[in-house]
């Protein structure tokens, strides 16, 4: 079953296949660069995927020959009036809380990449918690070749994380692009496929994280991001602890086991 939905004039289309919800970004004419329009899609949709317990797994991908340009400058973006502090700063947060939001909400996030992401569409890929490559995929922090600096929209945070120190620093000091191959030499995506695959090759992630049950999704999600920033082992494996024991009182835990001894699907019932 699909149905489909669009927001702010149909720059970001919503397909729902049962659980999982595909999201494109629809601005081809402009590599998808991210106008104010854009912007509050992205935001609204992220921010409300906290409150849909019926979607599982979001894949983010975009129409056309790039993935994103990152943000719009065609729109004056430099003139004197959107230079002042007030207008940077409402700008800025508006674009990060994207992010925040992509990282918050409970559901694992797929995006398929293809061509340029750039600035603050690279970091849509590095807020994403896999990421699917197209053999024309290059991505860049280009905020430093604008005159700012390479660390903005989360990229001094999560490339470390993703790709070591020392390629991050490498990638954020020079603006320089990272191609398809590197990527995925360095652990920054988990495939490199043709571009008219990559619907093809989010599927088998999909199915595989839609064998799991529906909360155990949800807190391992919550547990990698929370592990991330934790002050040590201890702290990760007190969190874990949690988890598994309040997984192991559900009722879908307990069908998870029958059904792994019983050769069969299980049935889920977000019990």
């Amino acid at each position: 079953m699909s149905a489909q939905t669009t927001h702010q004039d149909e720059v970001l289309l919503i397909e729902a296949h049962d659980d999982v919800e595909w999201v494109t970004m629809n601005r081809p004419q402009a590599a998808n660069a991210m106008n104010e329009a854009l912007i509050v899609a992205l935001l609204e949709y992220f921010e409300g995927l906290r409150h849909r317990q019926g979607v599982r797994i979001v894949v983010l991908r975009a129409n056309g020959k790039h993935f994103c340009a990152g943000a719009d400058l065609s729109g004056g973006a430099f003139d004197d009036e959107s230079r002042s502090p007030h207008n940077v700063w409402r700008a800025q947060r508006q674009i990060s809380d994207i992010y925040r939001a992509m990282r918050r909400c409970p559901q694992p996030i797929i995006a398929l990449v293809q061509g340029a992401a750039c600035g603050g569409g690279f970091s849509l890929a590095l807020a994403s918690d896999i990421r699917i490559a197209a053999e024309s995929a290059k991505m860049n922090a280009a905020f430093i070749k604008i005159g700012l600096t390479g660390a903005d929209m989360g990229s001094s945070y999560f490339l470390p994380r993703l790709v070591g120190s020392a390629v991050a620093s490498e990638l954020l000091l020079t603006g320089r692009f990272i191609h398809a191959p590197r990527a995925l030499a360095t652990g920054l995506v988990s495939e490199v496929v043709p571009a008219d695959t990559l619907a093809h090759a989010a599927q088998s992630y999909i199915d595989d994280m839609r064998r799991t049950s529906p909360m155990g999704l949800r807190l391992t999600k919550e547990a990698i991001n929370t592990a991330l920033d934790a002050p040590g082992l201890d702290a990760a494996l007190a969190m874990e602890d949690r988890h598994q024991t309040l997984l192991m009182m559900t009722e879908d835990s307990q069908e998870a086991a029958l059904a792994f001894l019983e050769q069969r699907e299980p049935a889920y019932q977000e019990k």
